[in-house]
């Protein structure tokens, strides 16, 4: 039995003391702010969003100026910035992807040897997934060092991917989350990986990239199986606890 399970613990809510939750909600108006209101607050973000810089730009083709003339070639007449961009994101996605995996893979043989869970998630399939992530992480290093682009640089999007999946990572390595938190986690990980391959693979075929398009369907494939499992495995987990199933 998962530890989510547990009903009487939880003292969040004000019904948990009603005499003090009175307390609390008289002493709201008796200390009410002296200053101060949510307009306030609204301009001080306005103000930050008008003053704001770009998170940082996309890097050139190494450092010599032919580098740059033969990525631009290789556009037929687009402008690469923006799939170099998505490229860097897609970086840094599947790199936290194997890390999340990983961590989700010793979570999963914790609970089983101290029989947490009701049902047998299938840690080969995990070990799978997570080496396929590792592989894709690999092919997206293969692609920009073949337009020239240095993989190590942290592209704009890179940057945004990091912040929005490192709160998912925080989720599957905590150690108090269970299984079924986890899956559901997991579900919002590949759902997104999903949708950014699929915009990876149209961007590539509007540049004219057919080769690397190719290559991207193929790890789509992949992240399809991922999604189509973890959806199984968490609906699974949850039923599991709610004893809906057989």
């Amino acid at each position: 039995m998962e530890k989510s399970e547990t009903i009487g613990s939880n003292r969040t809510g004000i019904d948990a003391s009603p005499i003090h939750s009175k307390k609390m909600q008289s002493g709201v108006q008796d200390y009410a702010p002296s200053s101060g209101d949510g307009n306030q607050i609204e301009a001080i973000r306005r103000e930050q969003l008008e003053r704001a810089e770009r998170l940082g730009s996309v890097p050139l083709p190494g450092t010599a100026k032919g580098m740059l003339k033969t990525m631009l070639k290789k556009f037929t007449g687009h402008q690469p910035a923006t799939f170099v961009n998505k490229l860097g994101e897609r970086l840094a996605y599947e790199r936290t992807g194997v890390r999340i995996y990983e961590a989700l893979i010793l979570k999963c043989q914790v609970a089983n040897s101290q029989g947490e869970t009701r049902f047998d998630l299938p840690l080969d399939q995990l070990v799978t997934f997570c080496a396929e992530e590792g592989k894709h992480f690999r092919l997206l290093i293969d692609c920009m060092e073949q337009l020239g682009v240095d993989p190590t640089a942290q592209t704009p999007d890179a940057d945004v991917s990091g912040v929005a999946s490192s709160g998912m990572l925080k989720v599957i390595t905590d150690p108090r989350t269970t299984i079924s938190q986890c899956l559901e986690t997991m579900l919002a990980v590949e759902l997104t990986d999903n949708a950014a391959w699929e915009l990876l693979i149209q961007l590539a075929q509007d540049l004219g990239q057919g080769e690397m398009a190719s290559k991207f369907e193929e790890a789509l494939a992949e992240e399809q199986i991922h999604l189509d499992e973890i959806r199984a495995w968490y609906e699974q987990s949850v039923r599991a606890q709610a004893g809906t199933t057989h």
